[in-house]
């Protein structure tokens, strides 16, 4: 089992980039006011947890489904394509139901604000094209990185602004519109070989 620390840092990246934690603190801050308290521990498990059980069955989903991983990925790029243009262009293409106090921390927190359909998408793409112990390593980062996130989220918007944040969503938004041109044309390559 070799640690490839450069598919390690890619995978980080593509799921830092698509689950958005930083572009997210203003939607933390505002549940944080309509409920109070979010426990930032249980919510990074819970989503950490997903991710994970993902990552191993959702392979298998697919294959009861009939449906190949090199496809899956496609549409995986669209959908970090789409989440993209959303970060770019400040619009939103995708609309959350409305929050329930009570189980705010679980949903719509762990889910599908962080393990959403845009990361397990992405986790199913990657796992086309890396190894899977660099996969979950960039995921178990990802999720500390989420838990220091929500500990802190009022402090880095204070530091950060509104501006920063802005900037942030439009710089990564473009990170991932090129990460989406990547997957797509890497896997509809190997779909036509």
């Amino acid at each position: 089992m070799q640690l490839n620390f450069k598919e390690i840092f890619t995978a980080f990246m593509v799921l830092f980039a698509v689950i958005d934690i930083v572009g997210n603190i203003p939607i933390v801050i505002d549940l944080r006011k309509k409920v109070g308290h979010i426990q930032s521990e249980k919510a990074s498990i819970i989503s950490g947890v997903i991710l994970i059980l993902f990552l191993f069955l959702g392979q298998s989903i697919l294959k009861l489904i009939g449906i190949d991983v090199n496809s899956f990925a496609i549409a995986g790029s669209f959908i970090i394509f789409f989440i993209a243009l959303e970060m770019i262009l400040g619009i939103t293409l995708y609309k959350q139901d409305d929050i329930n106090p009570m189980s705010a921390t679980i949903f719509p927190l762990a889910f599908p604000l962080i393990a959403g359909p845009g990361s397990l998408t992405t986790l199913l793409s990657l796992r086309a094209e890396f190894a899977i112990q660099n996969i979950i390593v960039a995921v178990v980062l990802n999720v500390i990185v989420i838990y220091i996130v929500l500990k802190t989220s009022a402090r880095i918007e204070r530091f950060i602004g509104q501006n920063g944040i802005n900037i942030i969503r439009k710089i990564f938004g473009v990170i991932l519109l090129a990460i989406a041109v990547k997957l797509f044309t890497h896997n509809i390559k190997l779909i036509f070989v």
